[in-house]
This record gives structure tokens, C-alpha cells and sequence, in this order.
């Protein structure tokens, strides 16, 4: 049986009372200089900590003036381009080499990676019975709750689950880098079958594989692939790996690590950050909001006829009516997005092998347009260029995977991040996150119950 609780006209009726009396006049933000979304008038992030796992750069100082610059993105101090560019001229995967980088904070050698992907191997397995009496009970039709479900149940299954000693929360995290990929794959199976009627497949992991080549192996009924696909699964998953302390599940990550609760919980909670359509959830608006436009749009080369639907975005008369160009914008980059930058090039290349090279072009034109446009139609502070979510959704779209599992895989690669800034919590801070609110309610008179209106 399916629990369901309608909305009806009383919580209508208690949802007014509950914004009339709990609206905050917007000038007051000003008036007590509040950083609305921890951010100044300037949309720059508050300092809230300090890291050693990322840095982000947009801008640099030119004659004591700040100027946005062209995005970087640093891991462990190394640049990306550098890191991607050394996996990728020797033809081998890169996740498990970066993550051990971020983890540890230096890039492996030869042996010391060999030894890391025994051990993320060996992690790779479920409890006895986990997938059946888990996974398969309630199957969800958002992969991410089940996800969430599955990280705060395998603390029933930990013996040690409340231990935050150093060794202990690595161990923890390590396994759940290994077997986020088969929670994810493994909840979409149970949803594709029990929700929606088709075949169930249950694909154990092979110990011979990659954590990317593992992922397509298990959500393919036939545990087929190329090695490009392989390839370029692999590189969006090092992309998505980490992105600085500040962003909103990265963030959340610290403060609830702060309170020194269990792994379990932090990850979980994580994971509700990264489900919101503002955070993880982009690139399913990106691939929606090109859906919608390929049946707008007779003719995918016209760029007035492109630019006219881009400006009925903006005025809130195409799509979702939001009033956004889903992919355009960044809260730090502004001239671009290094990640959008490197995938772009072997999107390209995916979408000549699988003969999508007309939403290819769709997409690069958008790109170019939508800067202008937004430029033209809204007063902006910074620049405005696509960011990784804009290519990201097409390039899972022709990897062939579910539209459910999309943000799940930005799960199963910023799992890295997460782990790496709850170690570097724990190991440098001893004090809980508490920011300050402050209270503009003027104080009240209590009233017996019998004198209220």
C-alpha cells in the first residue's frame, strides 16, 4: 500500500498563517548587513574555513583592481588540466589515482596505487542479504532518497559505526567510495523493475574493472561497453569529484561533521544537499529544458529562431517558467568553467561516435548565445559562461543512462570530496559550526487561551 496525505484545504489554510507570520521584510537583510546564502552584495562567498583539498579561482588581482579571469580548478594544488591531461595520454582510467590524491593529499606512485585499488576492491562488496532486504524492499522512484536509505542503513551493519577516530572514519569512507557506485546502480534496478515493470538485473562488480568501466557493466543488461564510453564516464566522474569547501554539500558536509556525529549521518546529509535542483540536480533540469526546446525550435541551426526561445526563458514563458537558462552560470566561475572547457572536447568526440552531432551543435550554439542574451536582458554583476552541469546531462544522456541516475552519479564521484573534507574537519577543527541568526521579533504578551481570537 501506497502512503499518500493529500494536501487539503486546512493545511492550506495553516500554511498562510504559518507565512504571514513568519515573512521577513527583505530591507532588513541590508539594514543588519546580513550575507543572504553566505554570500556579500558581490555574490562572494563568506570565509567560513580552511582547506587544503581544492581551490577555485575566477578572478586575480591586476594593477590592485580584481578582474575575472579564466576559471581554474586546483586539486591538492595540482591544476586539472594537468591531472586529466596525465591519465588520459597514458590511456587509463583516472578516479582511482585522483581520489587517492584527494584523500591523501599527494598523487600516488606506482605501488601505492596498485595497493589503493586492491583495497577499493576489496571494499566493493554489500552485506549479506543488503541488496535484497535494502534495496529491493520500497524501492524508490528518486535514486537519491534511496541512496540516502541505503548510507544510514549500512550503520546498522557497522560495529564500529559511531567511532570518529581518524582510522575508523577513512575506513568508513573508503568503503562507501566502493560501493556508492553499486547502491546507486542497484536502487535504480529495484525502481526500474518493481515501479516501472521492466527485467531486474542484479550485475555483480568485477574485480578486474575500473570504478567507471563497473558502473556501465552493472546498469547494462548485457554488461557491454566501449572504451571510449568507458573513458569519458571515468573523466566525469574526476570532474565531479570535488569542487571546494563552499559548495552547499561540500559545506554541509563540514557542519554536520563539525557535531561529531557518524559517517553515515554526514554522507547522508550530504546527499540531501546534493539532490536539490540547485546543486546536483542541474543537469536534469539542462537535459529537460533542451527536450523542451528541440520540439519548440523547428529549426536547430536558425539562430534567431535558438535566441528567440532562450529570451522566452528568461521572460518565464518557455519551460519551467523559472525565468533560467539551466547550464549558464556558475556562483564562483564567470569567464568559464574549466571542467565545461575539458569535457566539452570529448563530448564532441561521443556524440560523433554515437551520431548526435545535430544536438551537438544544438548545444554549442546555446552555449555561445546565452551569454549574450542574459547579458542583454538582465543587469549582472559577473560574466556568465556554461558551467559542467550543461554538458554533463547530455554526455549521460548518450552513455544511455536513466534520467534517475543522473545526479546519483555526481554522488558516486563528490563522495570522494565529502570524505576528504570530513578527515581534513575532524583533523584540524574541535569546535561545532554555529553561524548567527539574528531574532527581529519584536517580544509578545501571552495571552490565556480562552482571551485569543
Amino acid at each position: 500500500m501506497t502512503f499518500k496525505m493529500k494536501v487539503t484545504p486546512e493545511i492550506e489554510r495553516l500554511t498562510e498563517i504559518c507565512v504571514e507570520n513568519s515573512t521577513i521584510d527583505v530591507s532588513l537583510y541590508g539594514k543588519y548587513d546580513v550575507k543572504r546564502g553566505l554570500r556579500d552584495v558581490n555574490g562572494n562567498g563568506v570565509l567560513a574555513g580552511l582547506t587544503q583539498v581544492s581551490n577555485i579561482v575566477s578572478s586575480k588581482i591586476v594593477d590592485g583592481k580584481k578582474v575575472p579571469c579564466e576559471g581554474e580548478l586546483y586539486y591538492r594544488g595540482i591544476p586539472i588540466q594537468d591531472l586529466t591531461r596525465g591519465f588520459l595520454s597514458e590511456d587509463r582510467m583516472g578516479f582511482e589515482e585522483i581520489a587517492y590524491l584527494l584523500l591523501f593529499g599527494k598523487l600516488p606512485n606506482r605501488e601505492q596505487l596498485s595497493d589503493f585499488n586492491e583495497l577499493l576492491i576489496a571494499q566493493r562488496c554489500l552485506p549479506t542479504n543488503f541488496v535484497r532486504d535494502v534495496i529491493m524492499k520500497a524501492p524508490s522512484k528518486d535514486m537519491m532518497n534511496s541512496l540516502a536509505r541505503s548510507v544510514l542503513t549500512l550503520y546498522s551493519y557497522d560495529t564500529n559505526a559511531d567511532d570518529i577516530s581518524l582510522p575508523n572514519v577513512m575506513r568508513q569512507c573508503i568503503n562507501l567510495i566502493s560501493v556508492f557506485p553499486m547502491l546507486s546502480v542497484y536502487g535504480y534496478q529495484a525502481y526500474n523493475h518493481y515501479v516501472k515493470g521492466k527485467s531486474l538485473y542484479i550485475h555483480h562488480p568485477s574485480k578486474k574493472l575500473s570504478t567507471a568501466e563497473n558502473i556501465l557493466r552493472m546498469l547494462r543488461p548485457d554488461m557491454k561497453y566501449t572504451p571510449l564510453e568507458a573513458k569519458i564516464l571515468d573523466l566525469a566522474l574526476v570532474l565531479h569529484m570535488e569542487h571546494g569547501g563552499g559548495n552547499n554539500s561540500t559545506f554541509t558536509t563540514h557542519v554536520v561533521s563539525s557535531s561529531g556525529t557518524d559517517t553515515y549521518s554526514t554522507i547522508a546529509a550530504a546527499l540531501g544537499s546534493l539532490k536539490g535542483p540547485k546543486h546536483g540536480g542541474a543537469n536534469i533540469k539542462v537535459v529537460q529544458m533542451f527536450d523542451d526546446m528541440k520540439k519548440k525550435v523547428k529549426d536547430w541551426k536558425d539562430e534567431d529562431e535558438v535566441s528567440d526561445y532562450l529570451r522566452k526563458l528568461l521572460h518565464k514563458e518557455a519551460f519551467d517558467h523559472r525565468g533560467l537558462i539551466y547550464g549558464m552560470g556558475h556562483a564562483v566561475y564567470s569567464i568559464s568553467d574549466p571542467r565545461a572547457t575539458l569535457f566539452k572536447k570529448f563530448v564532441q568526440r561521443l556524440a560523433e561516435d554515437k551520431g548526435r552531432m545535430k544536438d551537438f551543435g544544438l548545444y554549442s550554439m546555446v552555449e555561445r548565445l546565452a551569454p549574450q542574451i542574459i547579458g542583454q536582458e538582465r543587469h549582472i554583476y559577473k560574466g556568465v559562461s556554461a558551467n559542467v552541469d550543461f554538458y554533463s546531462g547530455f554526455v549521460y544522456s548518450m552513455l544511455d543512462l536513466p534520467l534517475e541516475l543522473y545526479t546519483p552519479m555526481f554522488a558516486c564521484a563528490r563522495i570522494v570530496g565529502w570524505s576528504a573534507h570530513r578527515m581534513e574537519e575532524l583533523i584540524n577543527t574541535d569546535k561545532i559550526i554555529r553561524p548567527a541568526y539574528k531574532n527581529i521579533k519584536d517580544t509578545d504578551t501571552y495571552l490565556p487561551l480562552e482571551e485569543r481570537i
